[in-house]
């Protein structure tokens, strides 16, 4: 694979997948979700991934559930190695038992706490010297209409999901420029949300918290926003749910309770692990990725709505500039 260009800043580059051979080394990866891959160049035949696992703590249970998982095992199941990083390490203990450390490397991470992240990364340098794909899926929402949601409540959510991401994200670049060797670079994939493309009763603070132009704001660096529909996973049950008021109840946000009474709803996280795999090694992986036919219709319906609101405007704005 090709270095695809330097950056302005020294040692980040567009893509962090060296070729074997004079162009590059090993190739080597890491992938940032609920685990991680890193590897050192002298090992020639893995690449190294890195995953970060969804926020709640009930969110991992179970081995049939949770994006971060299926992510963990794909990569696994390709011979890669991994650094898995998530609050409650005892809930992959099972993968634990089947890789030993020079395959699958477990650390705890609470990604709204910025000393548990440096840790990690400084963990990652001593053990690998080297990172090389980040991907960023911690996360998890509030339920309720938004007036009905505590402001501790939706703080607390913002420190995951947003100020996670920030940090992670400036970490990992910084990784990228310094560790790395120069022309290596790294890649960087966060998640994001169909609700982050549009506002979804009872999820408007979640909603707020997932849209993803901060990542769009990147322009030196290779990065990917990972939009995903629905999948069976647990992350309705992880969503911290509160009551509606007396004056919301019996409307949209009640129905949308009975809609998610299913939690087991969606595609198959072990086919959208396969795509994110797809993903992390594509060099001309676009800025954002829509991952589900659910999203990819709700992102064309927007995109016409946007347009309809664009013509309706223009009345307004003629002689404003």
């Amino acid at each position: 694979m090709p270095y695809l260009g330097k950056s302005r800043y020294p040692g980040c580059s567009h893509w962090i997948d060296a070729p074997s051979g004079p162009e590059g080394g090993t190739s080597s990866r890491l992938l940032y979700d609920s685990y991680a891959l890193i590897l050192p160049e002298e090992v020639h035949a893995e690449k190294s991934v890195m995953v970060m696992d969804v926020y709640k703590e009930s969110s991992f249970t179970g081995s049939s559930v949770g994006l971060g998982r299926a992510v963990t095992e794909h990569v696994l199941s390709q011979g890669d190695i991994v650094v898995a990083t998530l609050r409650k390490p005892e809930a992959i203990s099972d993968l634990a038992s089947k890789y030993d450390s020079s395959r699958l490397l477990i650390l705890k991470l609470d990604v709204s706490k910025l000393e548990d992240i440096k840790a990690v990364f400084a963990k990652i340098n001593e053990t690998y010297g080297r990172l090389d794909v980040v991907h960023n899926n911690a996360g998890y929402g509030v339920f309720a209409e938004a007036e009905s949601i505590p402001d501790n409540a939706a703080r607390t959510m913002f420190e995951v999901n947003f100020w996670g991401v920030v940090n992670i994200s400036k970490e990992a670049i910084r990784f990228f420029r310094e560790v790395n060797k120069p022309g290596v670079g790294g890649r960087l994939l966060n998640t994001s949300s169909i609700a982050g493309i549009t506002g979804l009763p009872s999820l408007s603070l979640y909603s707020a918290s997932k849209y993803g132009e901060y990542s769009r704001s990147f322009r030196e660096i290779n990065i990917t926003i990972l939009t995903l529909g629905g999948f069976k996973t647990n992350g309705l049950q992880s969503l911290a749910s509160f009551p509606s008021l007396p004056a919301y109840e019996g409307g949209v946000v009640s129905q949308m309770r009975q809609a998610f009474s299913d939690p087991m709803q969606g595609g198959e996280p072990a086919k959208a692990a396969r795509e994110i795999y797809r993903i992390a090694n594509e060099p001309s992986a676009r800025g954002r990725v829509l991952l589900g036919r659910d999203v990819i219709a709700i992102a064309s319906s927007q995109i016409k709505l946007l347009q309809e609101d664009a013509d309706a405007s223009e009345t307004f704005s003629a002689d404003l500039n």
